[in-house]
């Protein structure tokens, strides 16, 4: 949620910056600045009534000891009065906030300078790639056959059991996954991020408070009963560990990994571009979370787009890095960077993590602070990052690595696995 002071202060920066997600917020900002205006307006009149009434009632009580009851009758009537302004006031404020606050919760996060405007994913900028993408026969297996051929993930059994997009790994396709998200942890643990194993459900306020609700409410999995959410992503959980906490500026930033099973509904996906482990309704993966004082938030950004790009480099994985454009940006999202690794089968490229800088957005939500040196409560700045969602990776690992017979595993999975192929 966009700060309200910066709303005020930089209201024709942050329109121009809303038209790069092809938005037109400058009616929706006035309809802002108009409501916190009538709240404020509301809150001085309210402290002004509040400060009369305790004043004549210090009044009403010196009266009545001296015994002028017919002053202190007029006095307790006038207090009536103000008693009820108070009600109507407190009940307008109270609505007054209300619309303020659901007014702001349509407003996504200003887009970074850096970004540019852009429609889709077509308009978004390739900023870096490594490798080369692997050419292959016309009719090299796609990942699902290849995992069908070699018996190590069963998506019709997982049709069975739970219906499409719940995949069954087996053999060494399920020591595959154990070997890659412990890989993917010590890397992680290595370069700082302490390892945290959070809970797999949420409820309102987190989803809330990391920008899910009500932005994506359509995409989560609900369980009505307990009013809990399947986690889409460990992102959730982890961030709201500092939901109403206010942190030191010396401790900052605070780095943290976790591995999870991610549920999404992903309504609406049909068609070829979703086969086999494309797009998934359960899938696992390992995120990386960072809290960071504002003036660090790009630079830790830098580090962790990094980060992610030598553990794609370990796998043998080509790959190319997307900073998106306004129009493909999530909403909460104030810049972020894409990794997309080539699948040499299918011919296309394959999108395996997305790392963001939320800015302030997310920890005004959460109201995420940290103490600065003159004793000051600032908004801390959040961050995450995939690393990474496994399903792909798994794709592109199959596809480019299969030589009719076996899929040969990069070096640094040899030790997880036990074995150098899967045949």
């Amino acid at each position: 949620m966009l700060v309200l002071q910066d709303i005020r202060d930089h209201k024709e920066r942050i329109i121009e910056a809303l038209k790069k997600r092809n938005l037109d917020a400058d009616a929706l900002i006035n309809q802002v600045i108009e409501a916190d205006a009538r709240r404020r307006a509301i809150q001085t009149e309210l402290d002004q009534n509040r400060n009369e009434a305790n004043s004549i009632g210090k009044q009403v009580g010196q009266l009545q000891r001296e015994g002028r009851k017919d002053e202190a009758q007029i006095l307790m009537q006038k207090s009536a009065a103000l008693k009820e302004s108070i009600k109507q006031l407190t009940d307008q404020l109270r609505e007054t906030e209300e619309q303020l606050r659901e007014l702001l919760l349509t407003i996504p996060n200003a887009p970074a300078a850096l970004v540019k405007p852009g429609k889709s994913a077509d308009d978004n900028e390739i900023v870096a790639t490594w490798g080369d993408p692997a050419t292959l026969p016309d009719d090299a297996l796609p990942h699902w056959e290849i995992a069908k051929k070699l018996d190590i993930i069963d998506f019709e059994l997982g049709v069975k059991v739970t219906g499409s997009g719940f995949p069954v790994y087996k053999g060494k396709g399920a020591r595959l996954q154990r070997a890659l998200i412990n890989y993917f942890l010590d890397y992680n643990t290595r370069a700082g991020y302490q390892e945290v194993q959070p809970p797999h459900f949420v409820n309102e306020a987190s989803g809330f408070g990391t920008g899910q609700l009500p932005d994506k409410e359509g995409q989560m999995y609900y369980i009505e009963k307990d009013q809990l959410y399947a986690i889409p992503t460990a992102e959730v959980p982890v961030t709201n560990f500092y939901r109403d906490v206010i942190l030191m500026e010396g401790e900052l930033p605070h780095k943290l990994t976790a591995y999870t099973p991610c549920f999404r509904r992903e309504a609406g996906s049909y068609g070829a571009h979703v086969r086999g482990l494309n797009r998934l309704h359960q899938f696992d993966k390992v995120e990386i979370v960072v809290i960071s004082h504002p003036e660090r938030s790009y630079a830790l950004l830098d580090e962790m787009v990094e980060h992610v790009a030598g553990l794609l480099r370990s796998l043998g994985l080509t790959y190319r890095i997307l900073r998106l454009c306004g129009g493909d940006m999530g909403f909460a999202s104030a810049m972020t960077y894409d990794f997309e690794v080539w699948s040499a089968a299918q011919k296309r490229w394959l999108e395996v993590s997305s790392v963001s800088n939320f800015e302030s957005f997310q920890a005004n939500r959460l109201q995420l602070r940290f103490k600065d040196g003159d004793g000051r409560n600032r908004l801390c700045h959040t961050l995450n990052g995939s690393s990474l969602a496994l399903p792909r990776v798994v794709a592109a690992l199959l596809e480019n690595n299969f030589d009719g017979q076996r899929v040969h595993l990069p070096e640094v999975l040899h030790s997880y696995t036990g074995f150098t192929a899967i045949d």
